[in-house]
């Protein structure tokens, strides 16, 4: 039932009755609207955060889930940057210690990403301080990775090197000398028994018959092998690493120049040929362009007491050859 409007007419002194205009009924039932538009806006609004509804439950528990993996996902790197670290504590003091390599810079291992704006999209996200952090340490340990790789790489080559360094340093006698029976002179001041003065003798002297087979002392290159004046028939072999070796007064070769030999291949006969007094090896290590103490160099052959036995036998100034 529609309402009936009324208004006191003073003059009459009754009540007339009101009819609207087309505006005045526009206006009202346009303030009806918004009320109701109001009302049910507040209503929709007091539901919305008062009810929980199926969808908004899954976004929760799917916000829940993610946190959670989130939370996981930053122990999971805190354990493997510890992990890291062991390695990377490995790396430093004892696989680089043994091959002598400098370790890694901490600058190098701990610098971080450039520029300040990387994680500025994940600022507006949920949890957001968990993510960037999450996200740091994963770009961090993804790094490091990278950089602990590279060192690892770098370890391989230079142990392979390490390795071809040992196989090319001289480390055993050149002639079969177990018994230390063939030790004749060594290295330093002699009286040289040709000329009858004091020489500086830059090899050591091994007594041998003609025809007493000549090892290599380590893996090289023949670089000569051929008359050479004072040594008779001479062999020597570049061994690379600043090592080289020298066979003198042989009576034949085994080898030839450009071949390549490895440590206890026999490259020639003994002999006694050239400036010499009798039938011997004269054997010399050259490091660097100089001549050093061959007796240093037998590490393969010689246990302590051998070595102590050696070098009284050498210093004891013994038969002289060249």
């Amino acid at each position: 039932m529609r309402k009936v409007y009324y208004i006191f007419n003073p003059t009459t002194r009754t009540y007339d009755r009101v009819y609207p205009n087309l505006a005045q009924r526009f206006l009202t039932i346009l303030r009806r609207v918004l009320l109701f538009v109001i009302f049910g806006g507040l209503s929709f609004l007091m539901f919305f955060l008062l009810i929980e509804t199926p969808s908004m439950k899954d976004v929760q528990a799917e916000n829940s889930r993610l946190l959670a993996q989130y939370n996981i996902l930053s122990q999971r790197l805190d354990n493997a940057m510890e992990v890291l670290q062991d390695i990377q504590q490995r790396d430093d003091n004892m696989y680089r210690a043994l091959l002598g390599s400098e370790p890694v810079s901490e600058a190098a291992r701990n610098a971080g990403y450039g520029g300040t704006n990387r994680y500025n999209e994940l600022m507006d996200l949920d949890n957001s301080q968990l993510v960037v952090q999450t996200t740091q340490k994963m770009d961090m340990l993804a790094k490091q990775l990278y950089i602990q790789t590279k060192s690892f790489d770098e370890i391989v080559k230079t142990s392979r090197e390490q390795e071809q360094r040992l196989r090319s340093l001289p480390a055993i006698q050149p002639i079969a000398n177990r018994d230390l029976k063939r030790t004749a002179s060594g290295y330093g001041y002699r009286i040289d028994p040709i000329y009858n003065v004091r020489k500086f003798h830059q090899g050591m002297d091994f007594s041998c018959d003609v025809g007493t087979p000549v090892y290599a002392t380590a893996d090289g290159v023949i670089t000569l092998a051929k008359w050479k004046q004072g040594y008779g028939w001479t062999v020597e072999i570049d061994h690379g690493f600043n090592y080289l070796t020298r066979y003198a007064h042989l009576k034949e070769f085994k080898v030839k120049r450009g071949q390549r030999v490895v440590r206890g291949e026999q490259i020639a006969l003994s002999g006694n040929t050239g400036k010499s007094s009798g039938p011997h090896l004269h054997y010399e290590v050259i490091e660097k362009g100089r001549p050093v103490n061959p007796i240093n160099f037998y590490f393969m052959d010689l246990d302590a007491e051998g070595y102590d036995e050696m070098l009284r036998m050498a210093e004891n100034h013994g038969k002289i050859y060249d």
